[in-house]
């Protein structure tokens, strides 16, 4: 079945097609114009019926039948003058132009005949037959005929100013010799009556003869013509050519009914001249609007001509909301709308306060955007930071997600050669924004993935580059585009995977993880009032008391952020809605121990209080892409030979650092009087739980070496301790990285004490003064010093 025998089936209409019976349809008479099958053609319909009938289809499936007139004469057809040949045609769009007229824009999809009429009222309607074409696929002369029309088309090209180069390559390329013909004649600007018979001839060898008859004969016209052409211009000076040309193309545009096209030109011109455009935008445009003044609006390449001015002349070249340059307001309203982030308010505050100077010494304010990207685990507030930004500035806000992006044209665009182009997705949001210098938020730029499409992390290295993004290069516009006023925000959970050249151009924001009091700040003042309002429950009087938002954090969520807790929040408000509207009551407060009324057990439980119950268990500290976490080290030993066992989905990393700590105690363990013979009797096994998370990393490695010394001393290690460092066999402990989440992580689990790494303590200052009140640090250099530190002291019969 053909693509054309699919579309008539999803029409519903392949039974006339198939079974050769007929169909009744609304009839839209033309004139001047003849639409062939996979042709689009823009048609204006002014006519009383033909409103009618435009009118009158439904909103799906809206499906006509289109004849030409005989001849081209005012007011209402009649039935006799309209052919009986057709075509069966979509209407794709309609659009309202002057006077009550309207545009309609059509596709042809098979050739008809109308077999008789039914109706002239309100439009005209007639019954139908589809027609199917006919030819020997194997016949050498319909090859030759059809290889004669695209040479001939070629040579046409040449002497014919309304046929461009595009037009060559389609029929060139078309290998259906009917087709050929039918796009042949569409492009032609020759009478009603030659394009009718073509249409009319269902013997696709007869069609091509005939096209190459009337091929030959328009290009010995063009010959003669320009022949004439070239005399007379001898004569004329350049000043009248160029007058005598202009009022020969109104005027054959008038003939062809082109006044709109006329007008719609006349309006790209006024938009160019009150466009603030650069000086190679201004010649862009105004070359491509010479271009489109010579062009057929029945030819494709009009529309894409159009389109590409539309997008010219819409683009806020220099379209700039004004700065607000007030810092102590864009400071309240960071602080109104998000608790805590100092380092982001005060990056923001900072450029405000530097373009504030710029402009009250009179110098240049044109500032180049500063390039930020907030890394952070979910749910602490980086997306919505850039909305507050953009209000504290003054400026529009865009933003633009680039989860699982891997087309680099999303980012640059498209080609204008391709069917369907546009800009890409970065022109198109400025250009939604209207203006040139808003606050832009690329989210989700650790997401970007490549593929055979391109790289759209490459294409962000020059929209992320002060250095060169003032003159942005997109593919469909092909005219820079300033880009260095725009403040981009970029926003990820995790900095790993994105590129190293692309990092290099962005300034790393940290977004630790919420500690409790944050989190219960952000509740009382955020969290609750909006649910509150969201459940319908903002006329009640609810008081949500502190242990129930802290009951809420401890056993219902688990996390660095708070979109979960927002969640539970919810769902007690939408339990307590449900009691007031049943019973008309609602509680006047919510305590700790409504809270599991509502949401039933507890999800989590301290698994610091049941699980250091006995010796070999260590707790360390560790970085999550989703903020910090503590994690258990355990350690048991069997009757065996001295192997090591390892389980818990362990890197290579963490389990080279399992080898180093045992190796450490073996060879050392006459310090902590453990019997080193013991450990070729028996098998040492350690397991890291929740075996389903990938977990790597040197950081576990002075933890593993407490649990090991824990299991072979019988000391128990301490409650409430925590530790991280990375271990080496000489008995040195080395810095490692993410402390702050490490230590929020211990801090939301309730431990006091804190083990690090000597060269560590520096990193303490980017610590909360309300985690570093809580929790007591100890700083190690050596693994000695880790055992007096994290285990208990040995008891005097275990000593004896």
């Amino acid at each position: 079945m053909s693509g054309i025998d699919e579309q008539l089936k999803e029409m519903h209409l392949d039974n006339v097609y198939q079974e050769g019976e007929s169909v009744i349809l609304p009839i839209l008479p033309l004139r001047n114009a003849v639409v062939y099958p996979e042709q689009g053609l823009q048609i204006q319909v002014g006519t009383k019926k033909s409103l009618e009938l435009i009118e009158a289809l439904p909103e799906e499936n809206k499906f006509i039948g289109v004849v030409a007139l005989k001849e081209n004469k005012e007011g209402e057809p009649a039935l006799t003058d309209m052919f009986n040949y057709g075509t069966l045609a979509q209407v794709l769009k309609v659009f309202d132009v002057s006077d009550g007229n309207k545009s309609v824009v059509v596709k042809g999809l098979k050739r008809m005949k109308v077999t008789s009429w039914e109706s002239e009222e309100p439009y005209f309607s007639g019954r139908v037959e589809l027609l199917d074409e006919h030819y020997d696929s194997n016949d050498m002369e319909i090859d030759a005929f059809q290889e004669n029309i695209q040479n001939v088309f070629r040579e046409l090209v040449e002497l014919a100013p309304y046929l461009s180069s595009d037009q060559q390559n389609v029929i060139s390329n078309i290998r259906h010799p009917g087709r050929v013909s039918d796009l042949t004649m569409a492009t032609l600007p020759i009478q009603n009556a030659k394009k009718q018979e073509i249409l009319a001839e269902l013997n696709v060898k007869e069609r091509l003869k005939k096209t190459a008859r009337i091929l030959h004969e328009e290009r010995q016209r063009l010959q003669v013509g320009q022949e004439i052409q070239s005399e007379a211009q001898d004569k004329m000076s350049k000043t009248q050519r160029e007058y005598y040309l202009r009022e020969q193309m109104k005027a054959i545009k008038k003939e062809l009914g082109g006044g709109d096209e006329a007008q719609e030109i006349q309006e790209f011109r006024r938009k160019i001249e009150e466009q603030d455009m650069p000086e190679e935008a201004r010649n862009a445009a105004e070359k491509e609007l010479d271009r489109l003044e010579k062009i057929s609006p029945q030819s494709p390449e009009y529309t894409v001509s159009r389109t590409y001015l539309d997008w010219l002349t819409s683009v806020p070249w220099n379209q700039s909301s004004d700065d607000l340059m007030d810092v102590q307001r864009a400071k309240e309203i960071l602080d109104r709308d998000h608790y805590g982030l100092d380092e982001v308010k005060t990056r923001v505050l900072e450029y405000l306060a530097v373009r504030q100077l710029k402009r009250e010494k009179e110098q240049d304010s044109s500032m180049k955007g500063p390039i930020l990207c907030f890394i952070g685990p979910p749910g602490v507030g980086k997306t919505s930071i850039g909305k507050s930004i953009a209000e504290a500035m003054n400026r529009e806000f865009i933003r633009l997600s680039l989860g699982g992006v891997r087309d680099e044209a999303e980012i640059r665009g498209h080609r204008r050669t391709y069917v369907g182009s546009l800009p890409g997705r970065i022109i198109q949001e400025i250009e939604k924004a209207g203006t040139n210098n808003p606050v832009f938020m690329l989210d989700e730029i650790d997401k970007l993935s490549a593929s055979f499409r391109g790289d759209p992390a490459s294409a962000l290295l020059e929209v992320l580059d002060p250095e060169q993004n003032d003159a942005f290069s997109d593919h469909y516009l092909e005219v820079p585009f300033d880009l260095s006023r725009v403040m981009f925000i970029a926003t990820g959970n995790y900095s790993d995977p994105i590129p190293p050249a692309l990092k290099d151009r962005m300034e790393i924001i940290e977004f630790p993880g919420y500690i409790e009091q944050e989190k219960l700040h952000i509740a009382k003042r955020y969290l609750i009032p909006k649910q509150q309002k969201e459940q319908g429950l903002e006329e009640e009087e609810l008081e949500f008391t502190d242990d129930a938002v802290r009951e809420l954090m401890h056993h219902y969520t688990r996390e660095s952020g708070v979109r979960n807790l927002e969640r539970e929040i919810a769902n007690v408000f939408r339990k307590i809605a449900r009691e007031v509207v049943e019973t008309s009551e609602a509680p006047g407060s919510i305590r700790k121990e409504d809270i599991r009324e509502y949401l039933g057990p507890q999800k989590y439980f301290s698994e610091v209080a049941e699980r250091m119950t006995k010796p070999g268990i260590a707790m360390g500290l560790a970085w999550t892409p989703t903020g910090g976490e503590i994690l258990f080290i355990e350690a048991t030993t069997m009757r065996g030979e001295g192997k090591l066992k390892l389980t818990g989905q362990l890197g290579d990393v963490m389990k080279e650092s399992a080898e180093a700590a045992l190796s450490y105690v073996r060879s050392r363990g006459d310090d902590w009087k453990i019997d080193v013979e013991a450990f070729d009797k028996k098998d040492v096994h350690i397991h890291v739980p929740k075996g389903a998370i990938q977990k790597d990393g040197p950081s576990a490695g002075i933890t593993i070496f407490a649990a090991i010394v824990s299991l072979f001393t019988g000391r128990m290690v301490k409650d409430n301790l925590g530790m991280t460092g990375e271990l080496t066999l000489r008995g040195n402990v080395l810095p490692v990285g993410g402390i702050k989440e490490k230590v929020v992580a211990a801090h939301r689990a309730g431990l006091d004490t804190v083990i690090l790494p000597e060269k560590n303590k520096k990193d303490l200052d980017e610590i909360p003064d309300q985690v570093k009140a809580d929790i007591t640090f100890e700083s190690v250099k050596e693994m000695a010093e880790v055992v007096d530190l994290a285990l208990e002291p040995q008891s005097e019969k275990e000593a004896a």
